[in-house]
């Protein structure tokens, strides 16, 4: 991998100030640059910690930037250039009006585009949630610019032959999957902006580590709808707040955000599944050959429901160094346990080639 390990300089574009957005009184990561750059789709802001070989960081949904609050200065101490974006749609980056303006290829686009404005050619890529698949096609579809992956939660699932509506449309149990949930313009939007923070807790609790997993892995009501109600409906009522791994100020952040930008932006990364099916057609069952990294949590729901394509990882990830399921996680896998995390993956990018050298701890 012929990674730069140059100072960081900034971007040639004239963006450099911050993007209307979401405001805060206090920067949560004082340490960290934040600056936007500008892209195919119109602009996405970063937060920047470190010299050194690139690696950029893609959140999920519902979360920003902040969620690699912990990794971005443990990376920037191990040597690396630790960038973590806001996705299109989110906190400071654009939000396109059009709902195919989030198809995947225009977060390909975006993450190349990212790598460039930061004077870059090449990057590791890594990805959460939403942010893994991002990064699987970013990789998939741009080796030259993306050279190792590292997967977090969503493990790599190929390309395949059933429309992606079509079977979420058979999941739910006695209920509507989550997913189909989501299609309709406008629909989650209405259940959940009149609440914002409150259904930001009970989602985080309901995917999180210290919720009593489903018994049987298939088990999918939790993350359905009953008929005539709201996802909500199925939020525990026994997971309380703060969390271990969320502060009452971690949830402020997220709630400012949304309550700021709405959550339309990333809900249409959902209403695009049918057209990127469409869209990546010509990488059907393609495997991601690069050096990878998988981290997962025991009781991580994509994880429990994907356990087939972690099963696959020798046709799919060839180049899979290691796959590790942390025990007792849930999904916000980087937040609930950052410090297993910062070392799995500062380990395995030390394995790179061109990676910085160790310094003694």
């Amino acid at each position: 991998m012929s990674q730069s390990a140059k100072t960081p300089s900034t971007p040639s574009t004239s963006t450099a100030g911050e993007a209307p957005g979401p405001r805060r009184s206090a920067d949560p990561l004082p340490e960290a640059t934040h600056r936007t750059v500008e892209v195919p789709g119109g602009r996405i802001h970063l937060v920047e910690q470190g010299a050194g070989p690139l690696v950029l960081m893609v959140h999920g949904f519902p979360e920003s930037w902040y969620s690699w609050r912990h990794q971005l200065p443990a990376l920037a101490a191990a040597g690396y250039r630790a960038v973590a974006i806001d996705v299109r749609g989110y906190g400071r980056s654009s939000k396109p009006r059009e709902v195919s303006a989030y198809r995947m290829l225009a977060h390909v686009a975006d993450n190349v585009a990212v790598v460039r404005a930061l004077g870059e050619e090449t990057a590791v890529i890594v990805g959460h949630d939403w942010g893994s698949p991002i990064a699987a096609n970013s990789a998939l579809l741009r080796p030259d610019v993306f050279t190792a992956v590292a997967l977090l939660s969503v493990p790599y699932a190929p390309r395949g032959e059933t429309r992606p509506t079509e079977a979420f449309a058979r999941l739910g149990g006695d209920g509507e999957f989550y997913i189909s949930y989501f299609q309709e313009p406008g629909r989650a939007e209405a259940e959940i902006e009149p609440d914002v923070r409150g259904w930001l807790a009970g989602f985080y609790a309901a995917l999180s580590g210290e919720a009593v997993p489903p018994s049987d892995p298939g088990d999918v009501t939790r993350y359905s709808v009953p008929p005539g109600g709201k996802l909500s409906d199925r939020f525990p009522e026994d997971v309380r707040l703060p969390l271990p791994w969320l502060t009452g100020a971690d949830l402020d952040f997220y709630a400012e955000e949304f309550e700021g930008t709405g959550l339309t932006g990333g809900l249409n990364r959902y209403r695009n599944v049918d057209r990127d099916w469409e869209d990546l057609a010509a990488w059907n069952g393609a495997p991601l050959t690069q050096p990878a990294l998988f981290i997962g949590g025991e009781h991580d729901a994509p994880t429990r429901w994907m356990s087939d394509a972690i099963k696959a990882f020798p046709r799919t990830l060839p180049g899979l160094s290691a796959s590790h399921l942390l025990d007792g996680c849930g999904h916000w896998v980087q937040q609930e346990r950052p410090a297993e995390v910062n070392r799995l993956l500062t380990d395995w990018l030390h394995t790179l080639p061109a990676a910085p050298a160790r310094t003694a701890d």
